[in-house]
């Protein structure tokens, strides 16, 4: 498990954390099979694997489309603000892992590229700093771990955020 170190930078501490968080993300879903994956826990229906979805679309919307930097469509929608969270019956476990894998990966393009002050535009042209956005995703990410750490729980017992030896 990444730890967060005691002496280092800002920058690398925040992305620490965010990664910590993002690879316990990986952790929920290890070892399941697909119908494990999508089964609705809760009377909203969250599943495992739409929370994983979620997870990719806000990364690529918070730090590419912020930062103005291009991604793949996102499963937003106008009409169902939901549309995020529900796992296409075509799409394959295997799919939305890669999408995760994708987002991440053009989310730490952008923590690169810009500094902790550089300023992004959001949807609504409010600018917010790099700074913001790491902070923003630290607390969703962590946000819906929790969420996976239950649904895990209920599936077959693991908890935690990471495995244990």
């Amino acid at each position: 498990m990444k730890k967060v170190p005691f002496t280092g930078g800002e920058k690398e501490s925040l992305q620490a954390s965010m990664d910590r968080h993002r690879d316990a993300v990986l952790w929920k879903v290890e070892g399941l099979d697909d119908e494990a994956l999508r089964r609705p826990m809760t009377p909203s229906g969250t599943n495992l694997l739409g929370l994983v979805k979620h997870l990719a679309a806000v990364e690529y919307w918070w730090f590419a489309d912020t930062f103005g930097q291009e991604h793949e469509e996102l499963p937003f929608d106008d009409d169902d603000e939901d549309a995020d969270l529900r796992v296409d019956p075509g799409e394959t476990t295997a799919d939305v892992l890669a999408f995760y894998a994708r987002a991440r990966a053009s989310s730490d393009e952008v923590i690169e590229k810009f500094g902790l002050e550089d300023l992004g535009t959001n949807e609504r042209g409010e600018k917010m700093t790099l700074r913001w956005v790491l902070i923003h995703m630290i607390e969703e990410t962590a946000r819906h771990v929790g969420h996976m750490d239950i649904v895990r729980e209920l599936i077959d017992g693991a908890s935690g955020d990471h495995q244990r030896a």
